[in-house]
């Protein structure tokens, strides 16, 4: 079915977490991850994912067709140059997709055609109606953005639409590539394109925002009351620079300002959490304490007249209800007297896919963590699982540490890791013993990176918490983050550098051949 004759009325969510998403800093996933990224965004009902740029490299493409096969609801699409080799590639790797999609772009204003492209207006305009009518060869559902449409002469961006519609493209997609838009002039973009483009009630109008002038959210609702029908985002709205539009954030102010807007996506927002959650165990990126919607403090009171509101009445303070974004409710789930069939019951509960984790190891590790825990959280349990499913095809193994420390001595740590499953082992002495056991760490492994980033944050309450770490390393020009739980704060930060090499080993041989922004 052509989407732009679909009768309803709503918002259509498209997820670029593991497309442009990937692109920040850190953030990059291997194929396993991505699947199990893919799989959370089925769950909460996304209408397209955008799995990659098929051309970059061989591991792109990989990860396109192995979502393209594993997804069933969403339409999976990638993205594409206005270049044979892109297009193809594109259309290979998503051919076996229930619901394919290309998503073909090319930028269209003066300044990047002048300094980037070295194509006069003429050119790109042939490029993208090639582009998209050999695209359309093959498949219905072909999405065109002209990158940098807010910076880009309106037009010009009107006839490039109107001869992208006419060649066959059913979603045109309007970016603002570098976050310099403002709400009343990129909603009033869509306005003017509606009226001057040819046959514009034919197809669906797309925002994509990113959010450099802290923007993009505001520019989205703007596109959105201004006639766009889709909205491109990320989770947490992770992405290049200062990220792309946050999902939940427009997927929540659509719900909550349904009065204003009169519109609202279809995403399954009870699977908000557990999707934040999950990217930020994958990318080993913790989300901001105030980060609105899945932040700590989104739904805490500190001061003693919110708190007296909330308590007579929730709506005095509170916009929204931590249900109905899948807020764990923090309360003793499990103990050490749970059976197995009561733990995968809690794990799918918490929308945890369960036929991709090892039940048997996690339902080992469960047991072992309620013998140091006096109470287990559900948020216990999703760190505990996304620990385990962290590590099952890595080149780095760490098998056993041991660290000493006393007065008047240096610290120490022993170090045991497997490395390409060849065991190891390294001792060092440090400026304490997370340094000394990273220097055992990093000796093993040969190589010296920058350690540009270490934090730690208790997963719940008391001593005997889950501890989680995340730290960023830099090396040869590539950086990577990493992650690491567990209820000895040492062990955590072990875990989450041995996280972060394998991060850069993936990085190391799978680097993209073919650098693109995309929109």
């Amino acid at each position: 079915m052509n989407p732009a004759h679909q009768t309803e009325d709503y918002v259509r969510i498209f997820d670029t977490t593991l497309r442009d998403g990937e692109q920040s800093p850190g953030a990059t996933m291997n194929v396993e991850e991505k699947l199990a990224i893919a799989r959370q965004l089925e769950r909460l009902n996304v209408d397209v994912i955008e799995a990659g740029f098929a051309a970059s490299s061989p591991g792109d493409f990989d990860s396109i067709q192995r979502t393209a096969q594993t997804i069933s609801g969403p339409v999976v699409l990638s993205l594409a140059r206005t270049r044979e080799l892109d297009i193809d590639q594109a259309l290979s790797a998503v051919e076996k997709a229930p619901r394919p999609g290309i998503h073909i772009f090319i930028a269209t204003s003066d300044i990047h055609l002048k300094h980037k492209l070295n194509m006069t207006r003429e050119d790109v305009l042939d490029a993208a109606t090639w582009a998209v009518m050999r695209a359309k060869q093959h498949l219905d559902y072909i999405e065109f953005s002209a990158e940098d449409a807010s910076r880009s002469d309106w037009g010009f961006l009107a006839t490039i639409c109107s001869e992208a519609i006419r060649a066959g493209a059913n979603i045109i997609n309007l970016p603002d590539t570098t976050g310099y838009a403002i709400p009343e002039e990129y909603g009033r973009m869509f306005a003017y394109m509606r009226q001057h483009v040819q046959n514009a009630d034919k197809v669906i109008w797309s925002a994509h925002c990113h959010n450099d002038l802290g923007m993009a959210v505001a520019n989205s609702l703007a596109a959105i009351q201004n006639g766009a029908r889709q909205i491109e985002c990320t989770i947490n709205g992770i992405g290049e620079r200062a990220g792309n539009t946050s999902l939940e954030e427009v997927v929540m102010a659509l719900r909550t300002r349904k009065d204003l807007l009169g519109i609202e996506s279809r995403v399954n927002t009870r699977q908000i959490y557990s999707a934040s959650r999950l990217l930020s165990q994958v990318i080993g990126q913790p989300v901001p304490p105030n980060k609105p919607i899945v932040g700590d403090n989104a739904f805490a009171h500190e001061a003693g007249i919110h708190q007296d509101g909330v308590l007579k009445y929730k709506q005095t303070y509170e916009i929204m209800q931590p249900e109905d974004i899948g807020i764990p409710s923090n309360k003793l789930v499990l103990g050490k007297h749970s059976g197995r069939h009561a733990f995968i019951s809690r794990l799918n509960e918490l929308g945890l896919d369960t036929t991709a984790i090892d039940v048997n190891k996690a339902f080992g590790e469960f047991k072992a963590l309620c013998d140091k825990k006096k109470v287990v959280y559900d948020d216990d349990i999703l760190a505990l699982v996304q620990e385990e499913t962290r590590h099952l095809a890595d080149w780095f193994e760490l098998a056993d540490l041991r660290v000493t420390s006393a007065v008047g001595i240096a610290p120490q740590a022993e170090v045991t890791m497997r490395v390409n499953k060849e065991s190891r082992t390294a001792k060092s002495t440090g400026d304490g013993i997370v340094d000394a056991s990273y220097k055992a760490i990093l000796k093993i492994a040969g190589i010296a990176p920058v350690l540009e980033r270490y934090s730690v944050k208790s997963i719940t309450g008391g001593t005997d918490a889950l501890g989680e770490v995340s730290c960023l390393v830099r090396h040869d020009g590539m950086t990577v983050s990493g992650q690491g739980a567990h209820s000895d704060i040492v062990m955590a930060s072990a875990l989450a550098l041995v996280n972060a090499l394998n991060r850069l080993k993936l990085r190391t041989h799978h680097a993209p051949e073919a650098a693109a922004t995309g929109s």
